[in-house]
């Protein structure tokens, strides 16, 4: 038998409190391998593996009751159930992250608007319709205004020619929802699953390069990718047709690659860099 370590060196090693793991045993994810003759709880190098991996699933923002199902694959022993499982939660999460932008990025408009309005001269006696704290009020109606996607600071990060094109999106607050659904259906193909993306590759400014099932639209692919480009300027785009079928090319500078990762996703680990055309 290895090592058996008390509650207090699991805590040191793990990162988690004590306190967190006697709650990990009271709801059955981290149970001790024994206790000793005076009633303390133990745990072996396997407990710390385990730890490891609900870390893991912590840090990719899974709930308890999700990493609770996932040890239940982590228990068999095998990586491909754990693999599979983590896969398809990660997937979830990626929408969910989405989503959360589009609401986010909403946000910021509205209170653009509100800031706008609330610049104006204040209205003679109490609050109406007209000063801006009922409503935006007669503030100029400003649709494309950009809302910002990074912190003012970041573009300090933008070099090259794209230098004077600023991290922002001029798209209609009211829009923005609908634009990331059209975005997610066309890159998991949820209108057919045989098209939609099938790798994530690596380019090497940065950008990434989607790789599309056989028989994808060309057609709404390019009409996508012009669409986003008109209202988030710092994008470029390019569609590549060749002997590995097609694929979609997106670049952006340095303080663009955050908004083009979580709207495109991140390349895969094993895709490899490749610069952008080449075979």
């Amino acid at each position: 038998m290895g090592a058996q370590l008390k509650i207090a060196e699991v805590a040191r090693r793990s990162g988690f409190t004590p306190a967190t793991l006697r709650y990990y045993e009271d709801i059955g994810l981290l149970a001790p391998i024994a206790r000793s003759d005076a009633g303390y709880r133990l745990y072996d190098e396997t407990s710390l593996e385990r730890l490891r991996f609900i870390a893991r699933a912590k840090q990719l923002g899974c709930s308890l009751d999700e990493i609770t199902e996932l040890t239940v694959a982590w228990d068999g022993g095998q990586c491909a159930p754990v693999q599979d499982r983590l896969r398809t939660a990660v997937g979830a999460k990626i929408g969910d992250a989405y989503t959360q932008i589009a609401e986010l990025t909403t946000l910021v408009a509205d209170l653009q608007r509100a800031a706008a309005a609330l610049s104006a001269d204040a209205s003679d006696g109490s609050c109406d319709d007209a000063c801006g704290c009922l409503a935006d009020g007669a503030a100029p109606a400003s649709p494309a205004v950009p809302v910002p996607l990074v912190r003012n600071g970041d573009d300090a990060a933008v070099d090259g020619p794209a230098a004077d094109v600023p991290i922002a999106c001029t798209l209609p607050a009211g829009d923005m929802s609908d634009r990331l659904d059209e975005w997610n259906q066309l890159l998991a193909g949820k209108r057919d699953p045989l098209r939609g993306v099938t790798a994530r590759r690596a380019l090497d400014d940065g950008g990434v390069r989607l790789e599309f099932g056989p028989g994808s639209d060309v057609a709404e692919i390019a009409r996508l990718a012009a669409a986003e480009q008109s209202c988030c300027r710092f994008f470029s785009f390019s569609i590549v047709i060749d002997g590995r079928g097609i694929a979609l090319e997106v670049h952006a500078p340095p303080a663009g690659r955050p908004v083009l990762t979580a709207l495109f996703g991140m390349p895969s680990r094993d895709d490899g860099r490749h610069a952008s055309g080449d075979c």
